[in-house]
């Protein structure tokens, strides 16, 4: 087996009395979704992840905009282990602590390793150990193209997801919504007391500021197909795990659909590559 120290990478940091938007800034351009937070003293203090700034996103109706907000409301403790801790071990502390990064410790921090890095791992040591069928989630959120914002955020808290399949009205999965393309939408308009809606190029109609949630605001002004990403990844049931993992790799993905008989049956998602090789260890 080999140890965490061989497959970590070099964290990305960010002060945590730095903006949300600038942390949003951050990881847009770095392509990446999760920033280790510092303290005035350059020391490594917590963590802030796309998934964290999501969820605050939504559910937030602050009349603050994003360059007021500071990162350390929503930083969390980040959870390490010493650099020769076996793979196999980091994928059972995440899944067990449903955490989706760990941090990689000598002294002091040193490295981080992410559910990315353990999916580059898995290529690399267990081809043809498991079939996608075989760790797939039976099941997916959804929604319509023509839903509104609000209802598509909506349906994320509830279903607690970061990320929605979204269909036509022939039921045919054209596209996904995830946190990052809300982002879009948060560094757009969540930066400024007023919104302007240009949805229809003949009316300018201006909104308060009031996040996600509210028919009235942009939430209600905009629908799924005007913020999602077109088109949805796929696998059959059948292929090996392997390529799925390849598949999310290569998109910059979290997750891939897969087909049953040609028809979407399931996700497969970075997780349940987490959770396959928990088993391993």
């Amino acid at each position: 087996m080999s140890n965490v120290k061989q497959i970590m990478k070099k964290p990305i940091t960010i002060e945590n009395s730095a903006s949300i938007f600038k942390a949003m800034t951050l990881m847009n351009n770095s392509k990446i979704s999760r920033l280790l937070t510092t303290n005035e003293s350059g020391e490594i203090v917590g963590i802030i992840t796309e998934k964290d700034i999501g969820f605050f996103l939504l559910v937030n109706d602050s009349e603050k905009n994003l360059n007021e907000i500071p990162v350390s409301i929503l930083e969390k403790p980040l959870i390490q282990v010493n650099e020769s801790t076996p793979v196999e071990d980091v994928a059972h502390i995440m899944i067990t602590k449903n955490i989706g990064s760990i941090g990689v410790s000598s002294s002091n921090t040193i490295g981080i390793v992410t559910k990315t890095d353990l999916a580059r791992y898995y290529i690399q040591n267990y081809v043809g150990k498991y079939r996608v069928g075989d760790v797939m989630t039976v099941s997916y959120s959804s929604m319509y193209s023509d839903d509104p914002l609000y209802k598509i955020v909506s349906k994320m808290i509830e279903d607690k997801v970061s990320r929605l399949i979204i269909k036509n009205k022939k039921n045919e999965a054209i596209g996904v919504v995830s946190f990052r393309d809300l982002f879009g939408v948060s560094m757009t308009m969540g930066n400024d007391n007023k919104v302007v809606d240009n949805s229809d190029s003949l009316i300018s109609v201006i909104f308060p500021r009031k996040g996600f949630l509210t028919p009235s605001g942009f939430g209600g002004n905009i629908i799924a197909k005007d913020v999602m990403t077109p088109n949805v990844v796929t696998i059959d049931y059948n292929d090996d795990l392997v390529m799925a993992c390849t598949e999310m790799i290569d998109d910059k993905i979290n997750g891939v659909g897969v087909l049953i008989d040609n028809q979407l049956s399931g996700i497969v998602s970075k997780t349940d590559v987490i959770k396959a090789l928990d088993k391993l260890k």
